[in-house]
This record gives structure tokens, C-alpha cells and sequence, in this order.
């Protein structure tokens, strides 16, 4: 059960700390209220690393995401048994962290209107301008980035490779992410919006499931378009 349990934790934390940060950012009456880009790109690319090392330590190899677990699957660099136990542990943990963001900032969602910027944008992606085909490529893009990065790391859980990992994530949401809010990871944009959508969260509104293709579709394919070119130039 390593596998499970450290992509469980390791994804709580992930969503925890990076849709805490959204949070901070969009609800009314937080000490961070209306920070800007630099600060949403960078606290995620902490959150992605903090959740890679406890992923890490758990005994998993910190994907934290189906769109590395999947491809990296069907291009043999990770086991196939392994993948079921991965990707239940990445959308669960997230489901969690996204529930403790909910309890975090109770009062603040209760302060906040739709209007005023309590959406479902704190949990999941949204994309800048309304184009579902860029909106798909845009995903596809910044997600091949990232894995042919990625790949390109080895054993990404060990040393300071996580923080570097993060700083991966923060210069994709800056130089590639204002298109769509760089979900890059199907568990971190579905599991969050799942549960905005389930959870008694004060003032919600839509949770735009009629967006949710691009967050799903986008990496796993620019995840399995980053393991193609590897497997060729490799």
C-alpha cells in the first residue's frame, strides 16, 4: 500500500496548500487577498514540491498526477499493477485536501459572494477566454513542458530534485498557465471540482463540469505526446 498512501498524502498536501493559496487569493478578508500571479504560480510550485517529498517518504515515486502515472504506464517506465493503487491514492488525496480547504476557510467562503470572487475557480481551472480548442491545447502544451521535463529529472523524490520539480510547475503557470489556470494534472482540476460541487460551500455557484474535458483530456495527452519524444530521442 506505499504506493497508495504516499500518492494520497503527497496529493492532499499538493491540493491543500495549492487551492489554500487560491483561496487566499480570491476570498474576501484573507491577509492575502488579491495577490498577484507571481504569487499563485510560485505557492503552487511549493505545494507540488512539499507533496512530492512526503509522497517521497511514504514509499511512492511522487507523481501525484494520472498524467505522469498513465503515460509513463504505456511507455514502460512504471509497472502497470502499480497504476490502479497511484491513481485511486492522486484523486482521493485530493478530493481530502480540497475538503480541509473548505473547512480552512469556512467564514471567508460564507464573506464572499460569487461576484466578489468565491467560484469554483479556487478548486479547479478556468480557462482565461472561452476557446475550447486552445483551451485543450493550451493544456496539452504546458503539459508536455512539464513531463519532458520531468523526465528528464530521473528519480524526481529524492535530494532537492522535489524543489526543483516545483520550480518547474511555478515557471510553467508563469511563462504557459494565464490561458487556463495550468491545471497540468487531471486529479488536481476533477477531484477539488468534485468536491465544490458536493460539499456545503457558502455562496457557490457552478461548477462548470461543461469545462472539465480540457483539465482531463489536455495532460494525459501532452503527458503521453512528452513520454513519445523521449522514447524517440532517448
Amino acid at each position: 500500500m506505499n504506493g497508495f498512501s504516499g500518492e494520497f498524502f503527497g496529493t492532499l498536501i499538493l491540493i491543500l496548500i495549492g487551492c489554500g493559496c487560491s483561496a487566499s487569493v480570491n476570498l474576501k478578508k484573507n491577509y492575502a487577498t488579491g495577490s498577484n500571479w507571481w504569487f499563485v504560480c510560485a505557492s503552487w510550485g511549493l505545494a507540488v514540491t512539499m507533496g512530492v517529498y512526503v509522497a517521497g517518504f511514504l514509499g511512492s515515486q511522487g507523481h501525484l498526477n494520472p498524467a505522469v502515472t498513465i503515460p509513463f504506464a504505456i511507455y514502460g517506465l512504471f509497472p502497470w499493477h502499480q497504476v490502479l493503487p497511484y491513481l485511486a491514492g492522486q484523486f482521493l488525496g485530493a478530493f481530502v485536501g480540497a475538503v480541509l480547504v473548505v473547512i480552512q476557510y469556512y467564514p471567508q467562503f460564507a464573506a464572499t459572494k460569487s461576484r466578489e470572487g468565491n467560484t469554483v475557480g479556487i478548486f479547479a481551472t478556468r480557462p482565461a477566454i472561452k476557446s475550447p480548442l486552445f483551451n485543450f491545447l493550451s493544456e496539452v502544451i504546458a503539459t508536455f513542458a512539464f513531463i519532458f521535463i520531468l523526465l528528464n529529472l530521473g528519480n524526481f523524490t529524492v535530494g532537492i530534485k522535489p524543489f526543483i520539480v516545483g520550480l518547474v510547475i511555478t515557471v510553467i503557470g508563469t511563462g504557459l498557465g494565464s490561458t487556463t489556470g495550468f491545471a497540468l494534472n487531471p486529479a488536481r482540476d476533477w477531484s477539488p471540482r468534485f468536491a465544490y460541487t458536493v460539499l456545503p460551500v457558502p455562496n457557490k455557484v457552478g461548477a462548470e463540469w461543461w469545462y472539465a474535458w480540457v483539465p482531463m483530456c489536455g495532460p494525459l495527452f501532452g503527458g503521453l505526446l512528452a513520454c513519445a519524444l523521449e522514447n524517440m530521442v532517448a
